[in-house]
């Protein structure tokens, strides 16, 4: 999938976290922003560095960790 290129993990940026590549944005940071609502227009404007593509990377990874792991709710 050519979204996920845009995922880089990275022990000397941000501890190792999935981060936007070229950015020090976790993805963790965009998907609380949806999680609390924010559409993808604010992220925009709250994260200029990021383009509309990364958000799509962003769920697109999320979706795949979905599947990986089961977690008692």
């Amino acid at each position: 999938m050519s979204l996920l290129k845009r995922i880089t993990t990275d022990p000397e940026v941000c501890h190792g976290a999935a981060c936007i590549a070229g950015t020090r944005i976790p993805v963790s940071v965009i998907l609380d922003n949806l999680a609390a609502g924010s559409s993808r227009e604010e992220i925009l404007k709250n994260y200029p560095s990021l383009s509309p593509a990364d958000i799509d990377a962003t769920l697109a990874y999320a979706a795949l960790l979905a599947k990986e792991e089961h977690l008692a709710l």
